[in-house]
């Protein structure tokens, strides 16, 4: 363990939770989805519901697609925090808990079958994208330079 504490800032464990957060958030996401299965009775495997078989289709298509976006960004979301957080891990933070939050309310705007609700504050997820692609390549020049 001195190993691992020799090399990261101690700041990084803030970075541990927030994708800690990030994860509790994506289940309740997942739960979500679950619950619209049944409401609007879209059984499994069925990933979209057809609108020509089943009159909710439009609303359960946009919670699971809220969803299905949020997993689809993951592996980029996580590895810029891994990767930036290292080098600033507070910034990393804020910029995560930003993009985590925005996750929420696009979510939750997607789920009420309109799918422009999504953007109300969802939009400003890219900002903390965005941060943290630039936390990152300050992580990586710096690698470069040493």
């Amino acid at each position: 363990m001195a190993a691992i504490t020799e090399f990261l800032p101690n700041e990084y464990g803030y970075v541990v939770l927030v994708l800690v957060f990030y994860c509790v958030l994506n289940l309740w996401m997942g739960f979500q989805v679950g619950g619209a299965r049944k409401r609007y009775n879209v059984p499994y495997p069925t990933l979209y519901a057809i609108e020509s078989e089943n009159k909710d289709a439009k609303l359960f298509n946009c919670v699971q697609r809220g969803h299905q976006n949020s997993l689809e960004y993951m592996p980029m979301y996580f590895i810029l925090m891994i990767l930036g957080g290292m080098k600033h891990p507070c910034i990393s933070t804020g910029l995560g808990l930003l993009y985590s939050v925005t996750r929420y309310f696009y979510f939750k705007g997607y789920a009420t079958g309109d799918p422009m609700k999504r953007l109300t504050i969802g939009k400003y997820g890219f900002l903390g994208l965005i941060g943290l692609m630039i936390c990152t390549i300050s992580f990586g020049v710096t690698l470069i330079r040493a």
